[in-house]
């Protein structure tokens, strides 16, 4: 299987350093800057378990030097996927895969929900330029339960978790998503494979679409959060607002967000991946975890007072921090 990693950083150097190292695929990643420069001369390396896993990378900065692949791991940031997408026509077979490994809703979520309507979510896919670009019917959806740094460009950090679920963006099951789940087993991950991914998305939205905003507004780790009475009553309620709006959706969730929380306290004083990037100074992904959220609930008449508020202030601070579009 030809299989090309779009952007090696925290999450696609993870998946990419273990699936070089497995060497049951002809990998290739596409890059750019440091990290591409890095790529080229050091390789793949991922610091797990106390050793340095290191594989050699074959990195481009130019998809037109690949030619068509059999899966693409899609694993950059939702701001930078608009401009990407088109560009990665190249890479694009009949039979391609795309599989991305993106925090929050995608840009393919609403198709095929009627309650959503025909047009695309405007918070992750203004004016449906991702979607026509990568159309819905060549995603396998998939959901990371890992946590990754990375301390300098074309490093990577591993802190917790190796586990992927993934499933046909329509639901159901097919033997494309069982060829790639043997791939990421192959390279050591823990895979699950769903015939509800839309749900696995949502449930997993669910329980970090409070934490990463709050936590990068205040520089808070999650137990610090959680250990807030007001701070985790905010939160709560907003997380009311959101499974409601599954209930409307097919994306139901049974238990509370109390229980949610008494699982993120299991996972102690870690930085949520928005504070990391808020500490970095880089883009944060609001639309896919806050602002498409709220999109739905407009959609599907449901009301999202402290959603709003909670997408106000954080947008309100990524702007004046340079890490969202005026």
């Amino acid at each position: 299987m030809k299989v090309c990693i779009i952007g090696a950083g925290a999450i696609g150097g993870f998946i990419g350093t273990r699936l070089a190292a497995a060497g049951q695929c002809e990998l290739t990643t596409l890059a750019r800057g440091a990290t591409l420069q890095a790529l080229q001369q050091h390789g793949w390396r991922l610091q797990m378990g106390g050793e340095t896993l290191t594989a050699p990378a074959r990195a481009v900065a130019d998809p037109r030097e690949l030619g068509p692949q059999d899966l693409l791991i899609i694993a950059v940031k939702g701001p930078a996927l608009r401009e990407l997408a088109p560009t990665l026509a190249p890479l694009l077979g009949e039979q391609t895969m795309v599989l991305p490994a993106m925090n929050g809703v995608p840009w393919w979520f609403g198709e095929g929900t009627p309650a959503l309507g025909a047009a695309p979510l405007e918070s992750v896919d203004a004016g449906g330029a991702i979607s026509a670009a990568l159309p819905a019917h060549r995603v396998l959806g998939c959901v990371i339960h890992a946590s990754t740094q990375t301390p300098e460009p074309g490093l990577v950090r591993h802190v917790m978790g190796s586990g992927l679920i993934i499933g046909e963006a329509f639901g159901g099951e097919s033997e494309r998503a069982r060829r790639v789940a043997d791939l990421l087993i192959h390279a050591g991950f823990n895979v699950t494979l769903s015939q509800r991914i839309r749900y696995d998305i949502w449930y997993k939205l669910w329980g970090n679409m409070t934490t990463n905003p709050v936590t990068a507004m205040t520089g808070a780790t999650a137990d610090k959060l959680l250990d807030d009475p007001l701070a985790s009553a905010f939160c709560i309620a907003a997380m009311r607002e959101a499974a409601e709006i599954g209930r409307h959706i097919g994306c139901d969730i049974t238990e509370s967000p109390e229980d949610r929380h008494n699982v993120t306290r299991k996972l102690g004083a870690f930085k949520t991946s928005m504070l990391q990037d808020a500490e970095a100074g880089r883009p944060l992904e609001l639309d896919s975890l806050v602002g498409a959220v709220r999109e739905i609930g407009q959609r599907v008449g449901v009301a999202t007072p402290n959603i709003d508020a909670l997408f106000g202030l954080a947008r309100l601070f990524a702007r004046c921090h340079g890490m969202y579009p005026a």
